[in-house]
């Protein structure tokens, strides 16, 4: 019986003189399959497994040996099987043409024995080569998708982890971070339209910025509960200290990058970090607590701006009762160019309805249910 790890090669020839011949000398090294025509050469080929290489004679009747190379590289199975062609003609146009049908070789008749194993053995070397790198490829590859998911679910779980401790610091806004997510999503989604941000804003940087919103106000962790939780308006000393939450988050992302050796292959943070210093931040330049203006406010905290006002001001807080819907649009749209970024205003006008329907569904009567973002 023939050891199953020794490489395949089939031959096709319909003389039975030249089947025996290359069998016998190639015998020896390699498990050598035999068919004596084209169309038997592609029945077998379309069964597993595949040859490590194929010996294919030219001058055949019926499917001559162009033909059958050429059937080869049509299928997705065969287009890369090695294939020496062998033929007794000394035409270069032959061998050119079999060359740039996509054969690897090419042997001449009669066969010289010498000149027959060396080129079998250089070509399949080259194709157990390539196929052992296949393999590591994919192995690799299902690697890295395995520690992707795993990745993700840890950033998934530390993201949900600070969500609630934050929700404990400030818990009369209820579902507030599941919406201003929500509500990020809908219009980085709607914003990827323009051409202007449609660099920044693929699939996979808008679910970043969803996910990391919920982090947008991590900071208030740290402000007293006199401050957090007061009935009715802040001083300018307490205004002053419930401004600081958006430096103090970033503080806390920041040292938890640190605390992991930077945020390499961990973008939430760079994001989350943005959103957390940044959302307060006003297109003229007016918001805290850096001051900046225009374009040099990122864009996750410029999405996070009208997605956090569009909450609040619908949403009903100690100090205040929620604002209808319509009320709400205008409030935002009369910002346009101000308060916050005119294309993602144009993008809020636009999803407005479905900023809505987002609303209505976590609206804070609903079920406390945890949802990963």
């Amino acid at each position: 019986m023939e050891s199953s790890d020794r490489p395949q090669v089939m031959v096709v020839d319909d003389h039975a003189e030249s089947l025996a011949v290359m069998g016998e000398l190639l015998h020896p090294r390699y498990r050598v399959r035999s068919a004596n025509s084209g169309a038997r050469a592609l029945q077998l080929l379309a069964a597993d497994p595949l040859p490590d290489l194929l010996l294919l004679e030219v001058m055949m009747p019926g499917l001559d040996g162009f033909t059958v190379l050429r059937r080869l590289r049509d299928q997705p199975r065969t287009r890369e099987l090695p294939v020496i062609l062998v033929t007794a003609m000394g035409d270069n146009a032959d061998e050119e043409r079999g060359l740039a049908l996509g054969a690897v070789d090419f042997l001449a008749k009669p066969i010289r024995p010498t000149v027959l194993q060396a080129r079998v053995a250089t070509h399949v070397e080259r194709q157990q080569a390539r196929l052992h790198l296949a393999r590591q490829n994919r192995e690799l590859g299902a690697e890295v998708g395995r520690r992707m998911r795993e990745n993700l679910r840890i950033s998934q779980v530390t993201l949900h982890v600070l969500r609630r401790l934050a929700e404990t610091r400030d818990n009369e806004t209820g579902n507030h971070l599941r919406r201003t997510s929500a509500y990020v999503r809908l219009l980085a989604t709607r914003l990827a339209d323009h051409p202007r941000h449609a660099g920044a804003l693929e699939a996979h940087s808008i679910d970043l910025m969803a996910r990391s919103a919920a982090l947008h106000d991590i900071g208030k962790v740290g402000i007293p509960d006199r401050v957090l939780h007061k009935h009715g308006p802040l001083d300018a000393d307490e205004r002053a200290l419930m401004q600081s939450h958006a430096a103090l988050g970033a503080g806390v992302i920041e040292r938890a990058e640190r605390d992991v050796g930077g945020s390499e292959g961990l973008g939430f943070l760079r994001c989350a970090k943005q959103i957390a210093r940044h959302h307060h931040e006003h297109w003229d330049g007016t918001g805290y607590p850096d001051r900046l203006a225009g374009e040099a406010i990122p864009l996750p905290a410029r999405l996070m701006a009208v997605a956090d006002v569009f909450d609040a001001l619908t949403s009903p807080r100690l100090y205040k009762e929620a604002w209808g819907f319509g009320d709400a649009r205008k409030a935002i749209l009369a910002e346009r160019g101000r308060q916050f970024d005119p294309d993602v205003v144009d993008a809020f006008d636009a999803v407005f309805d479905e900023l809505c329907a987002v609303a209505r569904s976590l609206a804070d009567a609903a079920a406390d249910a945890i949802m990963v973002l």
